[in-house]
């Protein structure tokens, strides 16, 4: 049975000021400069960088880090008890990721260590990719995301995103040849079912297959009205064990005619329970009276960019239920937001010994 943690009410309140600033990709200042004031508050050393990154640098011996962006979306922020009784914050970002950010900034405080919270995860991770760019590899790191308070998260799969684009020249709907838009179609179906998992692998997990995802379609005549043009948006997830290249080598060979623009890829990431981060959570989450549970992400999160720059050990932790990511009902429970800011102590103190 979990144990009763008294509120750090400096931490709610943080919280709920963060919860209640909209804070979408490319709008974090307020937000950035609220979580600064915390830490101007307890007497440490904090600035905002070039990209808008919240820097609190201070014991290495771990570093703790979360996002500050949210995706778009507006819930009405209100403190409600659920139908069992529980205290919840609804609002955008409560989970993903304000509630472990908050609960990060509580902990580096009472700890002393590291912190830093970073911009732009939900887009191009420009925040945490500064980060590895500016500043020498921690002795640890633990990133912040929703795992809940009793989860500690080891693994993500990459993130490899492309646009295809194809032309033909415009012709008389009555014609048979296909068009721009019927070759498009004909190439992701081909992606689709290169990337298809069946047969003998159809019990194999979501977490180690190549999820292949078209996320915008675009076609029509263009302008001049002289041709018909196309664009497919895709996304790949890269599970442990698969490279962006053989994933590129596996699309572009769909491709009959048009081309394909690659963004840079981000690599899948799978830590060991044994190292000194992980035994720290699985300590600290018994020591709040909880059974620690050890998860792999089908997503993709900064961890996997520090994870490709930094030698050190890490994981992911963070209060909040995962499946209410980026959903009209986002919310937190608040004593597990408490719970995990005395995990988050606990860990810290652990690696600082």
């Amino acid at each position: 049975m979990s144990a009763e943690v008294a509120p750090d009410e400096d931490a709610r309140d943080l919280l709920e000021d963060l919860v209640s600033i909209p804070s979408p990709t490319g709008e974090e200042r307020e937000a950035a400069e609220r979580l600064a004031a915390f830490f101007e508050d307890a007497g440490r050393e904090v600035w905002l960088d070039e990209v808008g990154n919240v820097r609190a640098p201070a014991d290495d011996s771990v570093l703790l880090t979360s996002h500050i962006d949210t995706v778009p979306g507006e819930i009405p922020v209100r403190v409600e008890a659920s139908e069992d009784g529980i205290e919840e914050l609804w609002g955008r970002g409560s989970v993903d990721a304000t509630g472990p950010l908050a609960a990060m900034a509580a902990a580096a405080v009472a700890t002393g260590v590291s912190f830093a919270g970073v911009v732009g995860e939900e887009t191009d991770s420009r925040g945490a990719r500064h980060l590895v760019a500016d500043r020498e590899a921690p002795d640890a790191v633990v990133n912040g995301e929703p795992s809940g308070w009793d989860g500690v998260t080891l693994g993500y799969r990459g993130f490899l995103a492309g646009e295809y684009a194809v032309e033909t020249d415009s012709a008389h709907t009555s014609r048979p040849e296909p068009n721009a838009i019927q070759t498009a179609m004909a190439w992701w179906s081909r992606v689709a079912d290169a990337f298809e998992v069946g047969g003998s692998d159809a019990e194999t997990p979501v977490f180690e297959q190549v999820t292949a995802k078209p996320v915008s379609f675009e076609g029509g005549t263009a302008a001049d009205g002289l041709s018909v043009e196309a664009g497919v948006e895709a996304q790949f997830r890269i599970p442990p064990g698969e490279s962006a290249a053989d994933i590129r080598e596996t699309v572009e060979g769909a491709v009959e005619s048009g081309e394909i623009e690659w963004r840079e890829p981000i690599p899948p990431v799978m830590e060991s329970p044994r190292t000194e981060v992980g035994r720290a959570f699985r300590v600290g989450i018994r020591r709040v009276g909880g059974d620690p549970r050890l998860l792999r992400k089908t997503g993709t999160s900064d961890m996997n960019l520090y994870a490709g720059a930094w030698d050190c050990p890490m994981a992911t932790y963070g209060p909040g239920d995962s499946e209410l990511d980026h959903a009209p009902n986002e919310r937190l429970d608040l004593a597990a937001f408490d719970r995990s800011i005395a995990v988050l102590k606990r860990v810290c103190e652990d690696l600082e010994e």
